[in-house]
């Protein structure tokens, strides 16, 4: 892979981004994948089509192009726990979400391996966002980012039942203003035909925790999708224009909520 992300600059004080799109992996690791594991199956397949209206909106894109599987990027780099107690995915997997090995030989990674993929993959792309999430306050006088998601709906070793369309996230209330996350969060919530949650099953991973500092003036959100509600959960995963059209107007207004948005217009309302 020659990229290790892509980046499109914008001129609002929004910032999306996708770190779990990306599906490149090295032909040395990609030797080392198991059948179940080559379909790379836990993609955030096609996530970025579904804001590809962010653009004409002003909003920057920072999305990845290697996959999860290479390193999490929204993972701590110290390999902490999302969720204590509850069933997750890790810096360098090992599993799938359905539990699946992910390497033929199941024999922990090296310390080595580990730091030499957070050299490589995981550093630049949180580099890269450290610094324009700085040039968006110190252009605006505060930033937003928004990062984007997308699962299966339906992961028995993850959660039970069936996600909620839209799962959105602000780490129990603070990663973000109230303000902003209310008018965030209204257009999904009334979104006909389709349910939302607010910090349910997925309040935010280490990128919306670590990021979001609203009192510094840095806000940050995540927004889980569920895969049903705009392509096909089985490979070769297919994105489907007829549900995809469903969706995104709904994207759509939550984004232009999202530029209209200005902490001195929420102070003065």
């Amino acid at each position: 892979m020659s990229a290790l992300f892509r980046f499109e600059p914008g001129n609002s004080a929004v910032l999306l981004s996708v770190p779990h799109v990306g599906t490149g992996v090295p032909d040395a690791l990609a030797a080392r994948l198991t059948p179940a594991a080559a379909v790379l199956p836990d993609t955030d397949w096609h996530v970025d089509r579904l804001y590809d209206g962010a653009a004409a909106l002003g909003i920057g894109l920072l999305s990845a192009t290697h996959s999860r599987y290479v390193i999490d990027l929204n993972r701590d780099p110290a390999n902490r726990p999302l969720y204590p107690g509850q069933e997750t995915s890790g810096l360098c997997p090992q599993f799938t979400f359905d539990g699946e090995a992910i390497y033929r030989a199941e024999a922990p990674f090296a310390e080595a391996e580990v730091a030499e993929r957070l050299d490589r993959y995981w550093r630049p792309y949180h580099a890269k966002l450290a610094a324009e999430l700085a040039a968006l306050k110190a252009r605006h006088g505060f930033a937003l980012l928004i990062d984007a998601h997308s699962i299966r709906s339906q992961l028995p070793r993850l959660f039970k039942g069936r996600l909620p369309d839209f799962n959105f996230g602000t780490v129990r209330a603070t990663s973000a203003a109230n303000a902003l996350a209310v008018k965030l969060f209204q257009p999904l919530e009334a979104a006909m035909g389709m349910s939302a949650v607010r910090d349910g099953r997925f309040i935010g991973g280490y990128i919306t925790r670590h990021y979001g500092a609203p009192a510094e003036g840095i806000h940050a959100v995540q927004l889980e999708i569920a895969q049903i509600a705009y392509m096909e959960e089985k490979p070769p995963f297919r994105y489907r224009p007829d549900c995809a059209a469903k969706v995104k107007p709904v994207l759509r207004q939550m984004l232009e909520a999202a530029v209209a948005w200005a902490p001195q217009a929420a102070q003065a309302s």
